[in-house]
């Protein structure tokens, strides 16, 4: 973990790597008082500097009901292949992203961290990456930026359970809330095989 400042009061940021390489966890740092707080989630120099030079095009926002709500494993492909910075609002999540970039050496590996609000960490997941989150409490609301605008025609997933890639989810899987679509998407070796990743 180092730790980061970016210009302008109060802006400092924690960074974590993985043994993954890619994807970091990004934790801004806090000013509170009686009132509450105060904390600066993003600023565009900073981040190109330190983490990606990167272009963010689009905000999303979802909210899950249910505690055990899988959403995921999603990707896009060229030319609208995402990155994308995750963090939560309300409740908790357990992020996830697969490294599925061909010619990586820890293509099928995965990493996973859990995301709140009280520590307002944010993940970044760079292109080449399937991600998915699990909801850890009711009524969980979880903003993320994408670099690029969702593409229906580049649309890819990857299987939530595949037992190849092992991912250990902290819910059970088989009372996981999916939609149908999160529960139809391949498994990593049919994806490598159909080269769609």
């Amino acid at each position: 973990m180092r730790y980061q400042g970016g210009g302008g009061f109060g802006f400092k940021m924690h960074i974590t790597t993985f043994a993954l390489d890619g994807p970091v966890l990004i934790k801004p740092q806090r000013h509170g008082d009686s009132r509450g707080y105060f904390m600066e989630t993003f600023k565009d120099a900073w981040f190109r500097d330190a983490i990606a030079d990167v272009a963010f095009v689009q905000d999303n926002q979802a909210m899950s009901a249910e505690a055990g709500t899988v959403r995921g494993l999603h990707f896009q492909r060229a030319p609208t292949a995402q990155g994308k910075l995750i963090r939560c609002l309300r409740g908790a999540i357990f992020d996830v992203a697969v490294d599925i970039r061909p010619g990586s050496p820890t293509r099928g590996e995965w990493l996973g961290v859990t995301l709140t609000p009280e520590l307002g960490e944010q993940l970044w997941v760079p292109e080449g990456f399937a991600h998915g989150y699990s909801t850890l409490q009711p009524d969980t609301e979880v903003f993320y930026k994408v670099t690029a605008p969702y593409s229906p025609a580049d649309e890819g997933g990857l299987a939530f359970d595949d037992p190849d890639v092992g991912i250990a989810w902290p819910v059970n899987l088989e009372a996981a809330v999916l939609s149908q679509r999160d529960r139809t998407w391949p498994s990593l070796m049919t994806l490598l095989s159909s080269r769609e990743a």
